[in-house]
């Protein structure tokens, strides 16, 4: 007579597998200059970024109007994106300072850089000191209680460029003597 498992054991079979799965999902970079896909934190100059959201800015929609007042559409066979990110100073005693070089690069080795947001729009990206236990967008500022909970900044793309995938956000943080270079993170944007 053949022995059947019981309903408990299946289920915690199936739990173990769903653990086991759901681990590497979640899963953070702690290597400098390892690339990871949006979504994922990496480390950089003493901070952890993240890249929450990236998608094309419709600026006849009433939120993303709000992002960007006073701008106008992208020209034609060109469109605006918004890639939401954050910065975060883990540490306990010391500021950090957040990078303020950008660039998206992609498979065809085409850079772009990230255009200028006034200092005075609450969801604007601008690097500067980090406090320590605290994050860039400033827990509980405009931009970090919004729908994407990052910071702006803003692309403004040839449609066809986005067609060359995967499409990297190059983060430069501070000058490393050690290398002779700047380090960097790398993301790989979700458009």
């Amino acid at each position: 007579m053949a022995l059947r498992p019981s309903k408990l054991t299946v289920v915690g079979a199936l739990a173990l597998v769903c653990i086991g799965v759901l681990a590497g999902c979640g899963k953070v970079s702690d290597k400098p200059g390892e690339t990871v896909r949006e979504g994922l934190s990496t480390p950089l100059g003493g901070l952890r970024y993240t890249v929450f959201l990236t998608r094309q800015l419709n600026l006849a929609n009433e939120e993303d109007k709000g992002y960007l007042p006073g701008r106008k559409e992208a020209p034609p066979g060109k469109g605006l994106y918004g890639v939401f990110l954050e910065a975060c100073n883990l540490n306990s005693s010391k500021a950090a300072i957040a990078a303020d070089r950008f660039y998206i690069e992609d498979s065809q080795g085409n850079r772009f850089s990230p255009e200028g947001l006034a200092q005075d729009n609450p969801y604007a990206y601008h690097g500067g000191s980090v406090p320590p236990q605290n994050c860039m967008p400033r827990i509980g500022s405009l931009a970090h209680l919004g729908p994407t909970s990052g910071a702006l900044l803003l692309f403004e793309l040839p449609l066809a460029d986005t067609e060359n995938r995967p499409l990297e956000l190059h983060i430069e943080g501070p000058f490393n003597s050690g290398t002779g270079k700047s380090d960097e993170a790398r993301v790989i944007l979700d458009i």
